[in-house]
């Protein structure tokens, strides 16, 4: 990227223990098959879209159907969330390094939200996108998760909002240890327009059928897509993604 090009996303790393945000890896971290890797352009640009963002440390937490429990290397024993907890040393260093008026406000690590089976996790990051430029916040595409929870998705208007970057999860199970490693991508953040998710732009859909009424064109493009490679048994495979990719190294101009 030349040095007078303005990124569009900007990470702000506050605990710096943990591994750095890094670009969304199209095979999934390798976990997509050869296969689809090779010829699905669908789930290898879902996969590559956006950048990850890893939890700053190793962590396992649980919940007992009622209460939730976190636990690290270096702690003695499970910590009961009461509700919220410190990333451990952060306090400290967060008011070495923050303005007089700020010190006290270190953002908590995990929070035991309302909700039922619900917790909020801290990156150790914030995040500020270029203007008119917001960030979806989700699972990594594509990815196997370790299992035991979900995660809320949410868009954030990162370009005028300044604050923690953060996952709420919902334990899908409980009175069983769900660890989070510091390699694994916790999140996938994915930049999109205002417009994108606009009212007026989700708004402009339209529905046809029955398909008597579908125009010439319509099984026009059908035939092109699905009936035509299958005229030709000997093709190679995997067209629509070199298709796909030719285009992007030719951009129309």
């Amino acid at each position: 990227m030349s040095q007078d090009v303005r990124p569009i996303a900007h990470f702000f790393r506050l605990i710096e223990r943990g591994r750095p945000p890094q670009r969304a890896d199209r095979s999934a971290m390798g976990t997509l098959p050869t296969r689809a890797f090779r010829y699905c352009e669908a789930a290898t640009s879902a996969s590559g879209y956006g950048w990850w963002i890893f939890p700053p440390m190793d962590i396992q937490i649980m919940w007992d159907g009622t209460d939730i429990y976190w636990h690290y290397d270096g702690a003695e024993d499970w910590l009961k969330l009461m509700p919220s907890a410190q990333f451990p040393g952060f306090a400290d260093q967060f008011d070495a390094n923050a303005p007089a008026e700020l010190r006290g406000y270190a953002p908590p690590f995990l929070t035991a939200l309302p909700e039922a089976g619900s917790l909020q996790l801290w990156t150790g990051l914030i995040a500020r996108t270029a203007p008119d430029w917001h960030l979806l916040i989700r699972a990594p595409a594509n990815v196997p998760l370790p299992g035991g929870f979900t995660q809320y998705e949410g868009i954030v208007e990162s370009d005028r909002w300044f604050g923690p970057l953060i996952t709420n999860l919902r334990f899908t199970r409980s009175h069983t240890p769900i660890r989070l490693r510091a390699d694994f991508p916790l999140l996938q953040v994915q930049p999109v327009r205002p417009l994108d998710y606009a009212n007026e732009t989700l708004s402009a859909m339209t529905v046809s059928g029955p398909m008597a009424d579908f125009a010439a064109e319509t099984w026009e493009a059908y035939r092109g897509t699905v009936v035509e490679p299958n005229l030709h048994p000997d093709r190679a495979f995997g067209a629509y993604a070199a298709t796909t990719r030719k285009q992007r190294r030719c951009p129309v101009t």
